[in-house]
């Protein structure tokens, strides 16, 4: 669902056909920004991307006439939605119905937005607040602006990019968070019940950087993966050793959206979920599966159906596609974060 960051800005996951008539959607993530003017996507979440990381693409919302919903037009791309833009019409995708119609509205609703125009003692704001969010970033960026029925479509030609601080950024290593929802997802083993699955970003325990996992809760644990296509997790965490969770209260500290913890008796993860439903989704779904795990006088099977009910419907509808979620969570309880 699109949802309010610390900016002000409506953000949020969406899938775009960005090369057009091509059928062929891409996960990414997008700025909505009414005091720039502008809606733009990224890679991912520009928080969990390398310092300077160009975005994908970008348009002014005076050139967008209309949004609305395109089930018609595209009856085989599920919960699409079309955005004209003088004569070229982009074509995207919400997780679900409510997610397509709160996307129209928000979007219809900024273009009608009257933005004023910035005064001359302001020139390029736009790439002074660039360079100040990203003090170590180059100043000169290869872009390639195309003229798509009178609109500019501005795209980024640098495959690599290397910052002041000589960092280098590749390009094709962040193709890996296209995918970031469970589109296909192997098999889980016989004797273990996949309550939710997905991504969410997670604080490394030593270094305290942030990475994309791809979790997975069952049961009796909730596991994280490299990627939904590792069989091996990178860590299991038995529900047993978990204390509570709950939105994090240090969030506003680690400047971080739809932030959740995991209190062990060894350690507190802190997760970021894509949106604030995904967050509650899945301190309910986890919440409910220690309670079924713990609760006394219960069967097993209605406690694992409650627990399931708590997760996102979302999920299913993707695992659904291919079978059951990714591959069930191993005894590896000490391996590295």
């Amino acid at each position: 669902m699109p949802y309010v960051d610390r900016q002000n800005r409506i953000c949020g996951f969406l899938d775009i056909e960005e090369n057009e008539n091509s059928g062929k959607f891409l996960r990414r993530y997008f700025i909505l920004d009414t005091r720039e003017d502008s809606f733009v996507w990224y890679m991912d979440n520009p928080q969990n991307l390398p310092s300077g990381s160009s975005r994908v693409g970008a348009i002014k919302l005076t050139y967008i006439s209309k949004v609305s919903d395109a089930t018609k037009l595209r009856p085989k791309a599920e919960f699409c939605f079309v955005m004209n833009a003088g004569m070229r019409k982009y074509f995207l995708q919400a997780n679900d119905q409510q997610d397509l119609v709160e996307w129209v509205n928000v979007l219809n609703k900024a273009i009608k937005i009257t933005v004023p125009k910035q005064s001359d003692s302001q020139p390029h704001s736009d790439n002074l607040s660039r360079q100040g969010e990203y003090p170590c970033a180059k100043k000169q960026v290869s872009y390639r602006t195309d003229i798509v029925g009178g609109v500019p479509i501005i795209t980024p030609t640098q495959k690599e990019e290397v910052n002041e601080c000589g960092e280098s950024i590749d390009r094709n290593n962040l193709k890996r968070s296209q995918s970031h929802l469970p589109y296909f997802t192997p098999k889980p083993p016989a004797d273990s019940t996949v309550i939710k699955a997905g991504y969410c970003v997670k604080q490394g325990a030593v270094m305290k950087n942030w990475k994309r996992r791809y979790f997975q809760l069952d049961e009796n644990t909730i596991g994280y993966f490299k990627s939904e296509l590792e069989k091996e997790p990178l860590r299991v965490i038995p529900l047993k050793e978990v204390h509570k969770v709950q939105e994090c209260k240090q969030s506003d500290i680690m400047m971080r959206d739809n932030l959740f913890e995991i209190v062990t008796t060894s350690r507190t993860f802190y997760v970021q979920a894509d949106s604030p439903e995904e967050m509650h989704s899945w301190i309910k779904a986890v919440s409910g599966a220690i309670v079924a795990q713990r609760g006394p006088g219960r069967s097993t099977s209605s406690s694992m159906r409650q627990a399931r009910r708590l997760s996102n419907p979302c999920i299913q509808r993707y695992t659904s596609r291919a079978g059951d979620c990714s591959t069930g969570v191993g005894a590896h309880a000490n391996a590295p974060s």
